[in-house]
């Protein structure tokens, strides 16, 4: 995306086929044209706070946090708890698209203040249907407080 700081979307996903197929969803179905896509945790909350390689961002939180919890340098339930934390960034809804069924980490998600927590179903048709319903919902038919 050339216009970081009008991202509507963040995807924290350290998979490039996993992160391909939703971006073609959200594409799709016309929510690809302001996402950001990062690779780890870390870069997720640099993206966030402004900080590290988007210093020069402009403030302004995305409408919604596409985020994976099984990622290196920082996981995703790292970054939710970094999230929603901080005044600036806890009412960001934040929702898990994972692999992980883990009820570990369902269960600390939500008791870090995560939105939703979905896994990944493996079928291509039905993911691509997921990711659809996520960003419309998130996006478009959900009132933010911001």
């Amino acid at each position: 995306m050339d216009d970081i700081d009008a991202a509507e979307i963040l995807l924290v996903e350290d998979s490039e086929d996993d992160a391909e197929m939703t971006m073609r969803a959200l594409k799709k179905h016309n929510f690809g044209n302001k996402l950001t896509w990062v690779k780890d945790g870390a870069e997720a909350l640099e993206f966030l706070f402004c900080t590290g390689a988007y210093a020069r961002r402009k403030t302004g939180n995305p409408k919604l946090v596409l985020l994976d919890v099984k990622m290196p340098k920082m996981d995703g339930i790292e970054v939710l708890k970094y999230l929603k934390a901080d005044d600036k960034t806890k009412s960001i809804p934040v929702v898990i698209l994972t692999s992980s069924a883990e009820c570990s980490d369902v269960t600390e998600s939500y008791k870090l203040g995560v939105n939703s927590y979905l896994v990944k179903p493996v079928d291509f048709d039905a993911f691509i249907n997921v990711v659809a319903q996520v960003g419309l919902y998130w996006t478009v038919t959900n009132k933010a407080p911001f």
